[in-house]
């Protein structure tokens, strides 16, 4: 398998694909091509871009491709079986499902006024209504699963699954920017953080060159 992804620094979407692709537990070649330079805007008119018109991530499988975070992780999920990365008790598992999904499909403006920026560190002011709410409404869903689900292990539900990934460049948000979370929140953080594979991609997003100056801008 190929996953495509951008720079780990950055591209929220890449680290989601990335870690569903690890949590697979599937050997994977990874390439990473800087967003928004000269290489992205040629690497884009290739065929292996062709399939998600230039979005990243995107995984290649053979003649099987797949892009789409969320969709990597159906996949993968269908390779390597889905209690992999789902709970295999069903009220654990539904909460799941859709906490995933408004996770993929909400929160713009906590995402237009808060970019992931994996090195950076400041104290963002003036955060708009709109995205303080958004912030209060992911921390609520974080306090319910911990308090339902969350006794077997650090991690949303227990164990670290789909949630996690979907929720781990939330967690990077958070800490960049300086959100203030109650003590439950910070625990998960942490557990997050330092989390083998987190590791790793903070490691390598802190070797990265590339700088995207729209990203550094904010705050």
């Amino acid at each position: 398998m190929k996953l495509i992804i951008g720079n780990k620094n950055y591209s929220s979407w890449s680290l989601r694909g990335w870690l569903a692709v690890k949590q697979s537990g599937l050997h994977f070649e990874e390439i990473t091509v800087p967003m928004l330079g000269e290489q992205w805007d040629q690497r884009k008119q290739n065929d292996e871009f062709q399939p998600s018109s230039g979005k990243v991530p995107i995984l290649w499988d053979g003649d099987v491709v797949v892009w789409d975070s969320l969709a990597i992780m159906e996949y993968l999920g269908d390779k390597v079986g889905r209690d992999r990365f789902w709970p295999k008790e069903e009220a654990a598992r539904g909460m799941t499902r859709a906490m995933v999904a408004e996770m993929h499909s909400s929160y713009a403006s906590l995402r237009s006024e808060m970019p992931m920026n994996v090195r950076r560190r400041i104290q963002l002011q003036n955060l708009s209504e709109q995205t303080k709410g958004e912030v209060v409404r992911i921390l609520q869903l974080w306090a319910e699963a911990r308090a339902r689900h969350g006794s077997s292990g650090p991690f949303l539900f227990g164990t670290f699954g789909a949630a996690d990934i979907f929720y781990a460049p939330v967690v990077s948000r958070f800490m960049t920017y300086g959100i203030g979370v109650p003590g439950f929140a910070q625990s998960y953080m942490q557990a997050i953080w330092e989390h083998p594979w987190m590791e790793q991609w903070i490691s390598a997003s802190e070797e990265e060159q590339w700088v995207i100056e729209q990203y550094e801008g904010v705050g």
